[in-house]
């Protein structure tokens, strides 16, 4: 068993509103109160639309609540003429620790390429944020079994020009597409394979200690009945949650099943 501390992020998409926000962050906070959950072994965060940001911080350091928070995505610009976009030290600026980069559905939808996204992850280390750095395959990549030379050559190219102390406090978010919000989940032995492979290339890379202190965690379709499986591998650091972390008691049950593992 590693060292590292499990992290439980609950990725929120596009739902809720600030009011609603609000809602969820108070009754996961008091149902993490409940599970009298071991901070030690367990950290919790939660990523909400930009809008909901201001009033999740607002919350979480007013009531001095056991939780950390993050952003969905950030801009690989400064400040000035890009409308739309949201710059990594307005992120830093409001308190958030981490921020999802290059999630599939970014990927697919927006059509960030790899270039973008190491972009992307050099703004935010810039602001003192910590990427979440979403690498993973398709379906037909599973089945014509390039599934891990794709996604190692995707980290590879995602983390081009970044050095290892660039690097430090970095967590890889292994979530295979087919995955993701389809009710499909990769086995604990799958996660555990491409998380195996992350670690060794990350060591090969950037060297042992990097490698051994990167937490990498498994995306797609995580729920309260699953995840003690997934996250029992040694090199499975926790897990990016979507659908099950918008009840905030029900995101606090999945995280007790992780700790019990």
């Amino acid at each position: 068993m590693s060292d590292r501390t499990l992290l439980l992020a609950g990725n929120w998409k596009m739902n809720h509103d600030h009011l609603e926000a609000i809602s969820s962050v108070q009754k996961l906070a008091w149902a993490l109160e409940d599970a009298k959950l071991d901070e030690s072994r367990c950290e919790v965060v939660v990523i909400p639309p930009f809008t909901d940001i201001r009033s999740v911080q607002t919350l979480i350091q007013g009531d001095k609540l056991w939780l950390g928070y993050g952003a969905q995505d950030v801009s690989q610009h400064e400040p000035g003429a890009h409308t739309g976009e949201i710059a990594a030290s307005f992120l830093s600026r409001l308190g958030c620790t981490y921020v999802v980069i290059g999630h599939s559905e970014r990927r697919a939808n927006n059509h960030e390429t790899d270039e973008i996204v190491a972009a992307k992850i050099k703004a935010a280390v810039s602001a003192d944020l910590t990427p979440i750095l979403c690498v993973g395959e398709s379906l037909d990549q599973r089945q014509e079994k390039t599934h891990v030379d794709f996604t190692l050559r995707q980290l590879e190219e995602s983390l081009a020009g970044l050095g290892a102390e660039a690097l430090d406090g970095l967590v890889i978010a292994y979530e295979p597409v087919w995955a993701i919000g389809t009710g499909e989940t990769a086995t604990a032995a799958d996660a555990a394979e491409m998380a195996s492979a992350i670690r060794a290339h990350l060591g090969e890379k950037y060297g042992p200690g990097l490698a051994e202190a990167t937490r990498i965690i498994y995306g797609g379709s995580v729920n309260t009945d699953n995840v003690a499986e997934i996250v029992a591998s040694a090199d499975v650091d926790g897990a990016l949650v979507g659908g099950a972390s918008l009840n905030g008691p029900d995101f606090a049950a999945l995280c007790k099943a992780a700790v019990a593992k």
